[in-house]
C-alpha cells in the first residue's frame, strides 16, 4: 500500500479523515494525496438562469479554484509535520465520484470521511461511491482511533467475491495487526453463481500470508446482519472492520443490501471496503 488518496472537504482546515489518512500513510511509509473537489459552474447554474447570474457563478468558481490551489504549500507542510514522507495536493472541478475514480487509477487506497460536512448525504450515497471508486475504500467516522497500530482487525466473511477482494486488499494492514478475527456469517447461496468455481479456503489463504486469525461464527438473518455484525465488532473492541461492499444480487449491485447500508451509517470504527 504505497499511495493513499484522501478526499478533503475543505482547503482551510483538515478534517478527521485527512488526519487519519496522514497517520496511516506515515505508519505504512506511503505517500499521501489529498484532493479538494468543487462543483462545475454548469452544475450550479439554474436551468433558466440569466447571463449575469452565470457570470457571477463562474467568477465565484474561479475564486474557489484559486484559493484551493493556494492551499498546496500549507497541506504539504502539515503532512510533513505528521511524518508523511511524500505529500501531494490536487484540486478538481466537477462531480466528486468521477474525480475520485480518476485519481484512484494511480492510488492503492481511498480514504473517505463520514460526517455531516461531506457531499454525500446518506449511507446509500456513500456506499455508491465505494462501489464506483474502483479501488479499496476506508470510511472513517468521527473519533476514529490512531491507525499507527491496530490492536484488533475484524474481517467479515461470507464467501462472496467482494469479501475476498476486501480481505486481499487489506493484507498490508492485517500484517500489522496484533490480532485478526475472522467473523464468518452465512455463505452466499451457491445457486446464485453460474458455472463451476474452484474451492477456496480463507483460513489457509490467510495463514499462507502469515496471518493467524481467530474464528468467530455469526448467525443472523439478512434483516439483522448489519446490527449483528456491528455488535460483534463492538464486543471485540476492534479498531477496523474489513468487509465487501455488497449489492442485493449480481444483477442489481447498485442497490445496496441492508447490511452494507447499516454498517456505513452506524459503524463507530473505520470500515475498509472493496467491491
Amino acid at each position: 500500500m504505497h499511495d493513499i488518496l484522501v478526499h478533503a472537504n475543505s482547503f482551510t482546515k483538515w478534517s478527521h479523515a485527512v488526519e487519519y489518512a496522514a497517520k496511516l500513510a506515515t505508519a505504512q511509509a506511503a505517500s499521501l494525496t489529498a484532493v479538494y473537489v468543487y462543483p462545475s459552474p454548469l452544475h450550479m447554474m439554474p436551468a433558466y438562469g440569466a447571463p449575469a447570474l452565470l457570470a457571477t457563478i463562474v467568477e465565484y468558481s474561479r475564486k474557489i479554484e484559486k484559493e484551493s490551489l493556494a492551499a498546496e504549500s500549507a497541506f504539504r507542510e502539515w503532512a510533513k509535520a505528521h511524518g508523511v514522507r511524500q505529500a501531494a495536493w490536487h484540486v478538481a472541478e466537477g462531480f466528486v465520484p468521477e474525480a475520485l475514480a480518476h485519481l484512484g487509477n494511480w492510488h492503492d487506497l481511498l480514504v473517505l470521511e463520514r460526517s455531516d460536512e461531506v457531499p454525500w448525504e446518506s449511507a446509500g450515497d456513500l456506499g455508491g461511491l465505494v462501489v464506483h471508486a474502483g479501488l479499496p475504500c476506508l470510511v472513517v467516522p468521527p473519533g476514529a482511533r490512531d491507525p499507527s497500530t491496530f490492536d484488533c482487525i475484524a474481517l467479515a466473511w461470507n464467501g462472496a467475491q467482494e469479501a475476498l477482494r476486501a480481505i486481499h486488499s487489506a493484507r498490508p494492514l492485517l500484517a500489522r495487526a496484533k490480532r485478526v478475527v475472522l467473523m464468518a456469517g452465512r455463505r452466499r447461496d451457491p445457486l446464485s453463481e453460474i458455472g463451476w468455481r474452484p474451492s477456496f479456503d480463507i483460513l489457509s489463504y490467510l495463514r499462507r500470508h502469515g496471518i493467524k486469525p481467530e474464528l468467530r461464527e455469526i448467525s443472523a438473518d439478512d434483516s439483522d446482519a448489519g446490527p449483528a455484525l456491528l455488535a460483534s465488532v463492538a464486543a471485540l473492541d476492534a479498531d477496523l472492520l474489513v468487509m465487501g461492499a455488497y449489492g442485493r444480487n449480481r444483477f442489481s449491485e447498485w442497490i445496496f443490501g441492508g447490511a452494507t447500508r447499516h454498517v456505513l451509517g452506524h459503524a463507530g470504527i473505520p470500515v475498509f471496503m472493496r467491491h
